[in-house]
């Protein structure tokens, strides 16, 4: 596992949602003025999460952050503060009727999924404890043969195999002119190892997923929302020390 660099350029911190800034209990109290002092650090905070946009915004809002919105694992990018309109990347349809056909294969499945699918529009959400290994392997051999399969430790999500957070995170990143060398992301599943794979730098915030861990330059001592803050201590440390003028 790499060091933790000190002395790179930042511009923006990219965080993933479920397991990473909340849990099951919401937001741990002590996080939320640690990331908002990044943003007075002059680092710019974004949000990329297999959640959709309505589910998403209301914690971009609470959290007063300054960056944009990756939802439904890069199928959607959305960055009002900067005035550009919502981007759609792909088309949900064909997710929901794979999920529609696994229910007639998999005995017990449940092809309505989470109750936010109803907001969805680039893919379909079902709940953790379906057969992630049959979906994967009935899946590969039909006409759906097209679509990925990616679990998250809090859900399973079957999505375009176009579509991944380094797209919507490049996406994003382009219309900010931001070079994706500038970014920190930060994340506890396999959904995030695309991002990591952009990112200048990637955190690993919990070692549940082996290739998780394998994929981040960095990886937290704790794990879930007490890693993000054992990150956010330490990065804010890095800035101060740095005078904190954007530079860690």
């Amino acid at each position: 596992m790499k060091e933790f660099p000190k002395d790179r350029d930042w511009e923006m911190v990219v965080f993933d949602i479920d397991g990473t800034l909340m849990d099951f209990n919401g937001f741990i109290p002590e996080m939320i003025p640690l990331i908002r002092r990044l943003e007075e650090l002059g680092l710019i905070v974004s949000l990329a999460s297999g959640r959709t946009l309505p589910n998403i915004t209301p914690i971009m809002q609470s959290l007063a952050l300054s960056g944009f919105i990756v939802a439904e694992n890069g199928g959607i990018v959305w960055d009002t503060i900067e005035g550009h309109k919502i981007r759609v990347l792909a088309d949900g349809s064909r997710a929901k009727e794979a999920a529609l056909w696994l229910s007639t294969k998999i005995d017990g499945f449940n092809p309505d999924g989470i109750e936010s699918n109803r907001w969805r529009e680039t893919e379909w959400c079902l709940y953790p404890d379906e057969d992630y290994d049959k979906m994967c392997s009935l899946l590969s051999s039909s006409k759906w043969d097209d679509l990925l399969v990616v679990k998250t430790g809090f859900a399973i999500h079957i999505i375009s195999s176009k579509i991944d957070k380094s797209v919507g995170l490049n996406v994003a990143l382009e219309q900010r002119n931001i070079d994706p060398s500038k970014i920190i992301s930060c994340g506890d599943g396999p959904n995030d190892i695309p991002m990591f794979g952009i990112s200048g730098w990637s955190v690993s915030i919990d070692d549940r997923f082996e290739e998780v861990v394998a994929a981040a330059d960095y990886s937290t001592k704790k794990n879930g929302t007490a890693g993000t803050i054992e990150f956010l201590e330490d990065l804010i440390d890095i800035l101060e020390s740095n005078g904190a003028d954007g530079r860690i």
